[in-house]
């Protein structure tokens, strides 16, 4: 089981961010990699809230995962499984609202957790940890930096109406 987790200060108030990331449909919108974003189930966003992302990779492969709404506190905590080849993924984004050069902003934090499924799940784990965590971690702070991306743009088409 490993853990990687990144912090971002986004220039938005929390239930600003919040609505970025609980509709799934605007996920690929607001990451750098074009996609598409079926979903899965009807109703609200809340626990049980499933859908399917394909997004082209930099090498132009296509990555297919799918995401389920395990825990939704709006607008602080968003738990979200992923199942993968002998190993899930755990995804956590804490949001936490702070002053910053004396304006509301919001702390962001997103953690991913590797649960091993299967045997291979550990050896690769084992064997691909270090290589594999800084692959995350630079994941995880294109999304932190696409979502401060799609925050300012909110904020910016907001003020202009």
């Amino acid at each position: 089981m490993s853990t990687v987790s990144v912090t971002e200060f986004i220039e938005a108030h929390a239930v600003d961010v919040w609505r970025l990331l609980a509709d799934p449909r605007l996920r690929t919108a607001r990451t750098g990699a074009a996609g598409t974003v079926e979903l899965l189930t009807d109703g609200g966003f809340g626990p049980g809230t499933a859908w399917r992302e394909t997004r082209r990779q930099p090498d132009g492969s296509a990555l297919v995962e799918e995401f389920v709404v395990v825990e939704a506190e709006p607008p602080r905590r968003l738990v979200l499984n992923s199942p993968g080849a002998g190993v899930d993924y755990q995804i956590t984004w804490t949001l936490r609202e702070v002053e910053r050069r004396g304006r509301g902003c919001t702390e962001v934090t997103v953690a991913q957790e590797a649960v091993p499924t299967r045997p291979y799940g550990r050896v690769v784990a084992l064997l691909l940890g270090g290589l594999a965590a800084r692959a995350v971690e630079g994941a995880l702070r294109r999304d932190l930096a696409d979502l401060a991306a799609a925050a300012a743009a909110t904020a910016g088409s907001a003020e202009a109406a």
